[in-house]
């Protein structure tokens, strides 16, 4: 009577030490490969912030020598004279701002449209299929075809044309952001509002988009984070000018194209400009992304 439960007791535990065994090699076999993979992600991180920290540290090295008064006060020189870039300063916030306040109003109506009204329908999709060959559309496409469109009609080089072009850059980004952002609004939101009786476009403007309204400032701050480095569409639109104008009309100095110019001059004092609306372009694009982490942790 005891040998056979004593032979059923042992085959139980073998059982048991061999699932033991099991298991402690399929643990091991997953710390290795975590440790393989925590490895290389690590070495992968190291790696991009290596560059990222070289590039930084010239950038600051080389920037803040050629910075002083006459950067922020005088217009671009000929080579071998002294000067700044105001102009290209005054230039590039000129068409910024512009492009800006054209894109966004646009890119949030689109939004809302996409969010609020059109969710599964035709034009919402085709909407949406454009808009995403639009964000992934290299800008100089974009500044070849406002070219075509308007500086080759015209025969004119103008700053309105590098603010058509910077403009549809600006869309997609926040069409992206605004439609993505009134998604995350609750939908009790919206079927408490209408309970109330309140009608679809106030649903929309007091509690949809106010609730969203951090994310739609944080993707408006991105898109004019990007176009304010934005070389190529302006290279084929607005061009360059070395005077100080604010005239719409005529070829106007911006920053991405002013160092493009000087850092392929021969001419140390361009080249010092360059390096210095580096700098100055870098610190702005900075101060823009802090601010829309800043307003993406704000609770509404």
């Amino acid at each position: 009577m005891n040998a056979p439960a004593s032979s059923g007791t042992g085959a139980r535990l073998l059982r048991e030490a061999d699932a033991a065994a099991v298991a402690q090699r399929k643990y091991a076999s997953r710390k290795r490969t975590n440790q393989v993979a925590l490895a290389l992600s690590l070495a992968a991180m190291a790696f991009g912030v290596f560059w990222l920290i070289w590039i930084l540290v010239e950038t600051v090295r080389l920037g803040v020598g050629g910075l002083a008064w006459a950067t922020f006060t005088e217009m671009t020189p000929a080579p071998n004279e002294a000067g700044g870039i105001a102009n290209a300063l005054w230039g590039s916030f000129l068409m910024v701002t512009l492009a800006t306040f054209v894109g966004t109003p646009i890119g949030i109506m689109a939004g809302i449209y996409l969010a609020e009204y059109d969710h599964k329908g035709w034009l919402g999709s085709l909407t949406r299929f454009v808009n995403d060959i639009l964000l992934s559309a290299p800008s100089i496409v974009i500044g070849l075809f406002v070219y075509a469109v308007v500086v080759a009609q015209y025969r004119k080089f103008s700053a309105a044309a590098g603010i058509v072009a910077l403009a549809l850059i600006v869309i997609p980004v926040v069409i992206r952001t605004t439609e993505n952002m009134l998604a995350l609004v609750p939908a009790g939101l919206r079927e408490a509002a209408y309970a109330l009786g309140t009608p679809k476009w106030r649903v929309i403007m007091s509690i949809t988009l106010r609730a969203a309204r951090a994310g739609v400032v944080t993707g408006v701050l991105l898109a004019v984070a990007r176009i304010s480095g934005e070389t190529a569409p302006l290279l084929f639109t607005a061009l360059n000018n070395q005077f100080f104008t604010s005239s719409l009309g005529e070829p106007m100095a911006s920053l991405p194209v002013t160092i493009f110019k000087f850092a392929m001059s021969p001419y140390e004092n361009w080249q010092s400009l360059a390096w210095a609306g580096v700098f100055i372009i870098t610190l702005a694009v900075l101060g823009l992304n802090i601010l829309a982490r800043v307003l993406t942790r704000t609770k509404i």
